[in-house]
């Protein structure tokens, strides 16, 4: 998983409350073992029209918001079905961090399984970053994870996270990696234990 440390990127924004997991991606989708490719199908119903031509009101089918690394969204994003492809399909169209009032738990920590982070932050602060990249001119930001820090064009903004989340955002960490980490213990351990006699 690649490490998230500190990104510069162009945020969209995303003004929607209680965005569930099927509206991110949909349930057709979800025949696919592979993460590659389901960035075409992210936010499908809000993107594409009935004939699949894109809808040029969805701020992901405009510039700069179509080259958006950030999303910013609104109150429990991620509700719903515990889908992990959703958030493979926001990583696939090049989402990396995501910023909202709250999150639903599942899709939470299934984001930073995925190396996306996840920030979150008061209403009042995101409604100030959601007025802030309205304007195409101001829609770059600055996310560092060490500082938990958000660079706006006239502010910054910090952020609290877990520590043990932050370690494994900052060190690429998934779960195999998690584990490997504690080799030399598992090795240790191993080489103490003896068979059962009569084996």
């Amino acid at each position: 998983m690649t490490p998230f440390v500190r990104l510069e990127g162009i945020a969209a924004p995303l003004p929607l409350a209680n965005v569930d997991t099927d509206k991110i991606i949909a349930g057709r989708y979800l025949k696919t073992i592979t993460r590659d490719g389901l960035g075409t199908a992210l936010f499908d119903t809000l993107r594409k029209n009935a004939d699949g031509s894109a809808r040029k009101e969805f701020v992901l089918n405009a510039a700069p918001y179509d080259q958006a690394s950030i999303l910013v969204v609104l109150e429990n994003f991620g509700c719903g079905s515990s889908r992990e492809h959703a958030p493979w399909a926001l990583l696939d169209f090049g989402i990396r961090c995501i910023i909202a009032p709250s999150f639903a738990d599942i899709f939470y920590f299934n984001c930073i399984k995925n190396g996306i982070l996840p920030v979150t932050l008061s209403r009042e602060n995101v409604e100030t970053i959601l007025e802030c990249i309205a304007d195409p001119n101001h829609a770059r930001l600055i996310v560092d994870l060490p500082e938990q820090s958000i660079g706006l064009a006239s502010a910054t903004l910090t952020f609290a996270i877990e520590s043990g989340s932050k370690r494994r955002l900052l060190g690429g960490l998934d779960e195999i990696a998690l584990t490997l980490a504690y080799e030399p213990h598992i090795q240790a351990y191993e080489s103490q234990c003896t068979e059962p006699s009569g084996v």
